[in-house]
């Protein structure tokens, strides 16, 4: 049978892959897939892609972009979800801070340089017109934990992550959400390393037809709602919430949104240039 390494962050968007390895569809198709998380997000995972720790990897889409054209040797296979990523922009509950403008010229707690916490800061400067050279400033906390602890301790301001993976911190006294901020693409891709994707094309096919069906039908899942509030310590509305506002993908990212990424990454000097489709981009 056939190891294949995988990651993701442990966050509901992920719970299909939870399904379709409890019931063994891999197995059934002669591959051993072992899923890892990955608590500190997109930048954890470039870098696991990039020291072969994991073959494939469910990433947010601007990182995994990013990261190819800073050398990273993986291709995205396929949108995961297009529906756009939430982001949450968050301070101490407690803090002074009660508006966007509040926070101008503050420091924001990012997992790391080119995380989705990291890139998603600059979206929110520019929505707000903030300088990017004076009005942004940065503190790596690495994971949710660490931005517990630097939100609280005062090392770091504000903090951006999904709306609904932060709403229990918000419930429990130790966030305020000040706003939200979504991404203006589908918010999550899958991406394999070139090496896996070019000595193993049918297994990678075979895992995204088994993933496939599943997502394909995930919310008509009897009682999936409260499926999903229990494993992640959800309120049922919240869950509700969401289940409305995301939507999965079976299909390969196309190039008019890949440059729409681009174009974005490019004008607030993310990325140096701009990447061929085909460089980022495998279709099956």
């Amino acid at each position: 049978m056939k190891k294949i390494n995988i990651g993701g962050v442990p966050e509901h968007f992920n719970l299909a892959w939870y399904l379709t390895l409890k019931n063994g569809e891999y197995k059934d198709e002669g591959i051993n897939l072992r899923w890892k998380d990955y608590f500190g997000g997109t930048g954890a995972m470039n870098k696991a892609l990039r020291d072969g720790e994991i073959d494939m990897a469910v990433i947010l889409t601007e990182g995994i972009i990013k990261d190819i054209i800073d050398g990273n040797p993986s291709k995205i296979v396929q949108t995961f979800v297009k529906s756009p990523l939430i982001w949450g922009i968050h301070v101490a509950h407690d803090s002074n801070y009660q508006s966007i403008e509040d926070l101008k010229g503050t420091k924001a707690a990012i997992s790391r340089y080119g995380s989705g916490s990291h890139l998603m800061a600059y979206i929110n400067a520019e929505n707000n017109h903030w300088n990017l050279e004076q009005d942004l400033n940065f503190e790596v906390i690495k994971n949710l934990d660490g931005a517990v602890e630097g939100l609280t301790n005062g090392s770091a301001d504000y903090f951006m992550w999904e709306k609904f993976t932060t709403k229990p911190f918000v419930d429990n006294g130790i966030f305020r959400r000040i706003d939200d901020c979504p991404t203006p693409w589908p918010c999550f891709v899958i991406a394999v390393r070139e090496e896996f994707l070019e000595q193993h094309p049918e297994d990678v096919k075979t895992i995204l037809e088994i993933i496939n069906n599943t997502t394909t039908e995930f919310k008509t899942i009897p009682s999936i709602d409260k499926t999903i509030a229990n494993r992640y310590d959800q309120k049922l509305e919240d869950v509700q919430e969401w289940l409305s506002l995301t939507e999965w993908s079976q299909s390969v990212i196309d190039k008019t949104t890949i440059d729409t990424i681009q174009n974005k990454l490019l004008s607030l000097e993310i990325i140096p240039e701009k990447a061929s489709y085909q460089k980022l981009v495998q279709a099956l």
